[in-house]
C-alpha cells in the first residue's frame, strides 16, 4: 500500500492543477445533480419493532385526524399572578388578540382568556385555570408541522410574550415555537478560528497553517452536497447534516495535519519536494487510510443500534471520513505542489518551524524520555486520575428531552397549575379484529388507567372509537383511543412509569382478544432511549472488536491493539464521570438546570471519539513502530516516534476540543452536555491516555509490544504501513534546495 500511495502522492503533487480542478469539478458537478433532481430530506421518524411505532401505525390508520394532530405544531402561553388573573382580564385579552395574528395560527377562535372561559364554562376551568385562578393556560396550534417551525416564528412568539410581563403579569412559553434551534454556523466558525491559529503555532508558518482549511472545506462541501444528492435515492434524515459537518471538519483537518506536518519532515532531507510529497503520502497517507478505516467502521457500527436516523446519521458522517481521506492523499500533495517553495511562508519569528537541525531538543522529547524513565509511577498516577474522574459514572441515569431552558420558567407554571405533563399526552391505541366489539375492552381500559399514579384529571378520562358513524363514533368500532395526560413531565421517571404500568395491561387487552399499545412523542422518545441504552454493549463490542483487528493488521502485534482499546474504555468512563457529576448531579456549580444524561450521547460519543482515538493511536504509535523495525530499540523508538508525532497529534487534539468546546456556548443545557462530553472524551484521550499512558505502558512491555505469533504473522496481510518499500526507492535530489549542513541525510 505505501508503494501505491508513494505514486498517487507524487502524481497528485506533479499534476497540482489538474487534480484540483477535478476536485472542483466533481463538486460542482454533484452541485448540478441536486438542482436537477432537488432531493429533499426525511422529516419522518421510526423505531422499527418498537411498541410505540406499532401503536403509531394503528393510530394512522384508525385515528388518521388525531394522528396528524401529533404531527402538528403546538405551544402553551403560560400566564401568572399573584393577585389573580382576574385582575389582568383585559391584559390578557389583548395579548390573546396578538396572538391571534401570529403565522400559521388555526382555529383562533378557540384562543380565549382563561379567565373568562373558567366563569362561562365551570366544567372545563379546572383545564385552563389552576391555583385558585394565579395561573392560566393558553393553547396555541398552528397549521405546520413541528420539525417546519422556524427562527421567524420563535423571535414573534418571544416578543410577543416579553410585550405583555408587565405590571405583575408573568408570560411564558412552552412547546414548539419554543423549541426552534438556533441556525448553526457559530461553533463551526469558532472551531476553524481555533484550527488557524493552532496550525500557525503548529507549523510557524501562514500558507501551511491555511492549507488544512482549505482542503477541509473542499471536501466538507463535497460531502454536505453528496448527502443531499443521496436523500433523493434513500430515506435520509434532514437531522445528519450536522454531524457530517462535525466529522468533516474533525477528520479532514486532522489528516491534513499528518500529511502536511510529514511532508515538511520530508523535506528536511534536501530531496525534491515532489518525492517528499509522495513520501510524505506513502508514509503518513498509510496511516490516514488506516485510522479512516477505523472512523468508519465506528460510525458505520452505528446500524447496531436499529434506529434508522442513527443508522443514517452513522453512514452519511463515514461518507464524510471517506472524503477526508481521499482529499488527503490527493488534494493535500496538489496543494502543496502549488504552492511549492512557499508553502512554509512567510514563517513567523518565535515558533518552532519543522527544520531546525535532530540535536535541537523538543518539549515532546523531553516529555518522551521523562515518561520512558519513570513508566510506572507516571501511568499509575494518570490512571489513577481517570478512575476518580469515572466515580461518578456510577450515578449515570439515561433519559432523553428536547425541553429548553427558555421553557423552564413555563413548566414550572404547568406544574404548579395542571401538571407538567399536558404538553406530552400518551395514546392508548386499542385494536381487535373485525367484527368485535372493542366497548367493553375500551370501558376497562379507561377505568384501569384511572386507578393509576401521575393521571390528571382522571375523572375526565374517555375514550373514542372509529366506527363508521361520525356522530357516535363509539358504535361499531373496532378500535379506540384514549388520550392520558401525565401529571408530571413527560421526560420524568413517573411519567415512564405510567407509560410501563399501562403497556402491562396489554395482556389483560390480549386475552380479551385486542391489542394494546402507546403512541405519541412522549412513547416515541421513551422507546428510543430504552433502544439506545440496550444497544450501548452490543455497539461497544461490535466497535471494539472491529477496530482490534484493523489494529492488529496496522501494528502487526496484539499488546498494543489491546492497550489501545483499554485505553479508550479508560477515558470513556472519565468522561461519562465527568458529564454525570456536572450535568446530572449539578456539582461546582455549573448547571442550573440538572438533567439526566441524554440516552443518545454515550452511543455517540463512543462513536466519535472512539475514531479521532485511534487516529491518534496510529498516527502516534505508527511513527514508534516505523522506527523500532528500521532498527532502533524499544525505548528508543518510544522517544523517536513520540518526538515526531505529539506535536501533531496534541494540535489536532486542541483543535477537536475547541470545536466540540464551542457547543458550551450555548444557552441550553443539552448542547452544552454535548459539546462538553465530546471535548472531555478528546482531553481524557488524546492528552493522558494517548499521550501519557500509552508511551508509559509500551516503555514497559518493550520488544514484547510488537511480538506476534508466527501462525498469526502469516494470516494478517502485511500493509507496509512503515514504508520499508519506500525507505529503498533513492531520494530525489532538488537542485533547488539548500539542506541545513548540520542536518544528517537521514530519513525520518
Amino acid at each position: 500500500m505505501a508503494t501505491y500511495l508513494y505514486r498517487l502522492g507524487k502524481f497528485a503533487f506533479r499534476h497540482k492543477y489538474l487534480v484540483v480542478a477535478a476536485w472542483i469539478i466533481v463538486i460542482a458537478v454533484v452541485g448540478g445533480a441536486i438542482s436537477a433532481t432537488n432531493p429533499t430530506f426525511s422529516k419522518e421518524f421510526n423505531l422499527p419493532g418498537t411498541d410505540s411505532q406499532r401503536a403509531t401505525e394503528l393510530m394512522n390508520e384508525n385515528f388518521a385526524a388525531a394522528a396528524e394532530q401529533e404531527t402538528q405544531a403546538s405551544t402553551s402561553i403560560l400566564i401568572a399572578a399573584d393577585d389573580g388573573l382576574a385582575a389582568h382580564s383585559d391584559q390578557i385579552d389583548q395579548l390573546i388578540a396578538q396572538a391571534k395574528t401570529l403565522p400559521d395560527i388555526v382555529d383562533p377562535e378557540k384562543i380565549v382568556n382563561p379567565v373568562t372561559l373558567a366563569e362561562a364554562n365551570p366544567a372545563v376551568a379546572s383545564a385552563v385555570l389552576g391555583d385558585n385562578g394565579k395561573v392560566g393556560l393558553i393553547q396555541l396550534n398552528q397549521s405546520i408541522r413541528i420539525e417546519d417551525q422556524t427562527q421567524a416564528n420563535k423571535t414573534a412568539f418571544l416578543d410577543l410574550m416579553a410585550k405583555f410581563r408587565t405590571g405583575g403579569l408573568q408570560v411564558e412559553g412552552t412547546g414548539s415555537m419554543m423549541q426552534v434551534q438556533a441556525a448553526g454556523g457559530l461553533s463551526e466558525m469558532l472551531g476553524f478560528a481555533v484550527a488557524f491559529i493552532v496550525m500557525i503555532v503548529a507549523f510557524g508558518a501562514l500558507i501551511a497553517a491555511f492549507i488544512p482549511l482549505f482542503t477541509a472545506i473542499l471536501g466538507i462541501a463535497l460531502a454536505t452536497l453528496t448527502v443531499t444528492l443521496g436523500s433523493g435515492f434513500f430515506d435520509i434524515n434532514e437531522g445528519v447534516t450536522g454531524i457530517v459537518t462535525m466529522i468533516g471538519i474533525a477528520v479532514s483537518i486532522d489528516y491534513a495535519l499528518f500529511i502536511v506536518s510529514r511532508y515538511r519532515s520530508e523535506l528536511n532531507l534536501g530531496g525534491t519536494r515532489e518525492a517528499a510529497a509522495g513520501r510524505a503520502v506513502g508514509t503518513a497517507g498509510s496511516s490516514v487510510v488506516f485510522a479512516g478505516l477505523t472512523v468508519v467502521v465506528a460510525l458505520a457500527a452505528l446500524a447496531v443500534v436499529e434506529v434508522p436516523m442513527i443508522t443514517q446519521m452513522g453512514i452519511s458522517a463515514a461518507v464524510a471520513v471517506i472524503i477526508a481521506v481521499l482529499g488527503a492523499i490527493t488534494l493535500i500533495p496538489a496543494v502543496l505542489g502549488i504552492f511549492g517553495r512557499f508553502a512554509f511562508s512567510p514563517r513567523i519569528p518565535g515558533l518552532r518551524h519543522g527544520d531546525e537541525p535532530e540535536t535541537m531538543e523538543s518539549n515532546g522529547h523531553r516529555w518522551a524520555k521523562i515518561v520512558t524513565k519513570y513508566p510506572w509511577p507516571i501511568a499509575g498516577a494518570a490512571l489513577v486520575l481517570l478512575v476518580i474522574a469515572a466515580i461518578p459514572m456510577t450515578k449515570l441515569e439515561l433519559g432523553l428531552s428536547f425541553t429548553q431552558d427558555e421553557e423552564r420558567p413555563a413548566l414550572a407554571l404547568l406544574q404548579r397549575g395542571f401538571g407538567e405533563g399536558v404538553n406530552g399526552e400518551l395514546f392508548v391505541v386499542l385494536d381487535a379484529p373485525d367484527g368485535t366489539d372493542i366497548t367493553a375492552i375500551a370501558e376497562g381500559t379507561v377505568a384501569h388507567i384511572k386507578g393509576l399514579d401521575n393521571v390528571a384529571t382522571p375523572d375526565q378520562l374517555m375514550w373514542v372509537g372509529n366506527g363508521p358513524d361520525a356522530a357516535n363514533p363509539m358504535a361499531g368500532a373496532n378500535s379506540a383511543l384514549i388520550a392520558v395526560t401525565p401529571q408530571m413531565s413527560p421526560s420524568g421517571p413517573e411519567t415512564h412509569e405510567l407509560m410501563n404500568q399501562i403497556r402491562d395491561y396489554g395482556s389483560t387487552v390480549n386475552s380479551e382478544g385486542a391489542e394494546l399499545g402507546v403512541a405519541g412523542q412522549t412513547a416515541i422518545v421513551a422507546d428510543m432511549s430504552s433502544k439506545l441504552s440496550s444497544a450501548l454493549i452490543p455497539y461497544l463490542i461490535v466497535v471494539v472488536g472491529l477496530a482490534f483487528i484493523i489494529m492488529m493488521v496496522v501494528f502487526r502485534s496484539i499488546l498494543v491493539p489491546l492497550t489501545a482499546t483499554l485505553g479508550f474504555l479508560f477515558s470513556v468512563c472519565a468522561t461519562f464521570g465527568a458529564t454525570v457529576a456536572i450535568f446530572q448531579e449539578g456539582d461546582f456549580g455549573l448547571i442550573e438546570h440538572t438533567q439526566p444524561i441524554i440516552s443518545f450521547l454515550p452511543i455517540f460519543m463512543i462513536g466519535v471519539v472512539f475514531g479521532l482515538a485511534m487516529d491518534y493511536q496510529v498516527f502516534l504509535v505508527t511513527r514508534m513502530r516505523e522506527e523500532y523495525v528500521h532498527g532502533l530499540s524499544a525505548k528508543d523508538a518510544i522517544i523517536s516516534g513520540y518526538t515526531h508525532g505529539a506535536r501533531v497529534v496534541a494540535s489536532a487534539a486542541i483543535i477537536m476540543i475547541s470545536v466540540f468546546g464551542a457547543f458550551m456556548l450555548s444557552s441550553e443545557t443539552t448542547s452544552k452536555m454535548m459539546g462538553f462530553g465530546l471535548a472531555a472524551a478528546v482531553f481524557f484521550d488524546a492528552f493522558i491516555i494517548r499521550m501519557i499512558v500509552i508511551p508509559a505502558v509500551m516503555s514497559i512491555l518493550g520488544d514484547s509490544a510488537w511480538k506476534l505469533p508466527a501462525w498469526l504473522d502469516k494470516i494478517l496481510p502485511n500493509v507496509d504501513i512503515e514504508g520499508e518499500a519506500i525507505r529503498r526507492i533513492p531520494i530525489e535530489q532538488d537542485p533547488d534546495s539548500d539542506p541545513d549542513p548540520n542536518q544528517v541525510p537521514v530519513r525520518v
